[in-house]
């Protein structure tokens, strides 16, 4: 009797079969790429605010001085008489910018390295020559304060400005028509009146013999009114000052 044999699988068909069961198996998958990790808040991260300039700048001191001196007093001093330029050509000034001063609690920085020019550019210093009345002045106050505010040159003399617009003169200190004497006491009254916020802690008033010299007011950096504080206080002990008239 014959023997039953199976019948034999060629080795092509073998082939076929292992790579449809590799194939049902799963193994002829293409490798899964994992996702991206969501935010830890689960929001999109936010968008960097750009910094801003000035304000990040103004570094390395505590306040600010605004100095504002009587023409008339400084054009009868010795220093004041070769002065032509505020003192000839501007003659009817009463209380000008005699600077804008970066200041430390006690102390003050001056002369600080900057990456801006030491020299004003002509028509810069020129447009401040309406508060600070000599071009000479204004490269002085850049170059001894206005370098340690840490702001650009442009930057500094348009904040100069904005404190000068930041006070209101009574009427007492407008105008050096005349020679007047005023009570020291009436003339951080008059200030104060006239500008609210403003504290007597926050002026200094100093003073040339008899004659008025500089009002002095601190502010923060964003120009509101503060205390003056520290060793470098100048305060008139006079009870009564002078305020020459313009020549």
């Amino acid at each position: 009797m014959a023997r039953f044999s199976p019948p034999r699988t060629s080795g092509f068909a073998a082939l076929a079969i292992m790579a449809a069961l590799a194939l049902w198996l799963g193994y002829g998958k293409e490798e899964e790429k994992p996702s991206p990790a969501p935010p830890q808040s689960g929001k999109a991260a936010p968008k960097a605010s750009p910094p801003k300039r000035n304000a990040s700048a103004e570094r390395g001191f505590d306040y600010y001085v605004l100095s504002l001196s009587w023409s008339p007093s400084y054009c009868q001093s010795e220093e004041g008489a070769g002065n032509r330029q505020q003192c000839a050509t501007h003659r009817d000034l009463s209380l000008v910018v005699h600077g804008f001063w970066p200041q430390h609690e006690n102390g003050y920085p001056e002369f600080c390295e900057s990456r801006e020019p030491e020299r004003v550019p002509d028509d810069l210093a020129r447009r401040q020559l309406d508060l600070l009345p000599a071009v000479g002045l204004v490269g002085h106050q850049w170059r001894k304060h206005g370098t340690c505010s840490g702001l650009s040159q442009r930057a500094y003399f348009d904040k100069l400005r904005a404190a000068y617009n930041r006070v209101k003169l009574p009427a007492e200190l407008k105008s050096a028509d005349r020679q007047k004497t005023l009570d020291t006491a009436r003339i951080s009254a008059a200030l104060i009146a006239a500008n609210p916020g403003l504290r007597d802690s926050a002026i200094d008033i100093t003073c040339n013999g008899a004659r008025l010299d500089e009002i002095r007011i601190c502010m923060t950096k964003d120009l509101s009114f503060r205390d003056c504080a520290g060793s470098g206080r100048r305060v008139c002990r006079r009870d009564r000052l002078v305020l020459p008239a313009a020549p």
